[in-house]
């Protein structure tokens, strides 16, 4: 992606990160006004409304007035590796990730990025290169509860750089993607990601969790998911060329990309993290994964896709462990 686009990303994600803080000042200049009954937000960012089921119905249209108002968080992140979907994106630097989300009945739009602190560099020499901002997502999507399903679908665009300034630019992705998912114990949840750019694929992944609250203000959540991925184009001379095309080849035990496609099950993950409500709007969540590969095509695919710089790339990891810090800013 040109330096022009990521520069446009990155002025796009501060212009909603200001609106976003701009609306958190409107809401409590209403509030302190009267014109709005005092609400809570979940971590989601959802409406929580402290309104009773005795409430008079005098305060029917305070209450249909706070529910449909616009909600949102501004979020950032310090992690200590960025995994996705089982790849390395990163090595031996901390990657900073802000993010910022707007939602209205049912309606969200998102802005997320990655800043590499210190991009990793795989040759024999002791390369620094300076931080590196490579990669900015868009997300839109709409969700809708019936009864105990909950329903989603939505559109991402992923604006992706090159991980350092000597590395080829990636191509970009756009994924389509449907999600449905139960309101029952483990709130397990089913969601079909669906590339139609570059990399041409399908990602299916279903994720569990749970959480228990300690305090009113510290809980600990634990959640597992498992992914499979089907591919539908594979070029292994493009993907070995570097120029970050080709799709999603299978790859030999020598970790070595075929004309393959990859067909298997992936990437699995599991997380453990510590949300503390620091107040009304603020959370603060410490986070650990690890991520691993459910089938030796994965665990060839991610030793040949890896960073680290070795010899042969069946030297490579195929698991990771990493954490981080969240700052979470509700509205």
């Amino acid at each position: 992606m040109s330096t022009k686009i990521q520069t446009a990303a990155a002025i796009l994600l501060s212009a909603l990160i200001l609106f976003s803080f701009s609306f958190t000042v409107r809401a409590e200049e209403i509030s302190r006004s009267g014109k709005y009954m005092s609400t809570s937000l979940e971590t989601t960012g959802a409406p929580v409304s402290r309104l009773s089921a005795a409430t008079p119905p005098v305060a029917t249209s305070a209450a249909a007035d706070e529910e449909e108002r616009p909600t949102g968080d501004f979020t950032v992140a310090a992690i200590s590796q960025y995994i996705w979907r089982g790849y390395e994106m990163s090595r031996h630097s901390i990657v900073v990730q802000p993010a910022t989300t707007i939602g209205y009945k049912g309606f969200s739009a998102g802005l997320w990025g990655n800043l590499d602190m210190r991009p990793y560099f795989a040759g024999a020499t002791d390369t620094n290169y300076a931080s590196s901002w490579n990669e900015t997502d868009f997300t839109i999507s709409y969700s809708k509860k019936l009864g105990i399903f909950n329903l989603g679908a939505g559109y991402i665009y992923y604006s992706l750089g090159a991980l350092n300034k000597d590395a080829p630019d990636r191509a970009d992705a756009q994924e389509i993607f449907a999600s449905v998912s139960l309101n029952t114990l483990l709130a397990p949840t089913m969601t079909a990601y669906k590339e139609m750019d570059h990399y041409r694929n399908w990602y299916f992944l279903l994720g569990i969790s749970h959480t228990h609250d300690f305090t009113k203000r510290v809980s600990l959540k634990i959640a597992a998911t498992a992914s499979y991925l089907l591919s539908t184009y594979a070029d292994a001379a493009l993907f070995n060329a570097g120029e970050g095309y080709g799709g999603y080849p299978r790859f030999n035990s020598d970790a070595a990309a075929m004309d393959d496609k990859f067909n298997n099950f992936h990437d699995g993950t599991v997380t453990m993290s510590l949300p503390v409500k620091a107040t009304g709007q603020i959370t603060v969540t410490p986070t650990i994964s690890y991520v691993f590969p459910l089938s030796d095509d994965a665990r060839y695919e991610m030793k040949g896709t890896g960073l680290k710089g070795t010899a042969s790339a069946v030297d490579r990891e195929s698991s990771y462990l990493y954490g981080g810090l969240s700052v979470c800013f509700s509205f």
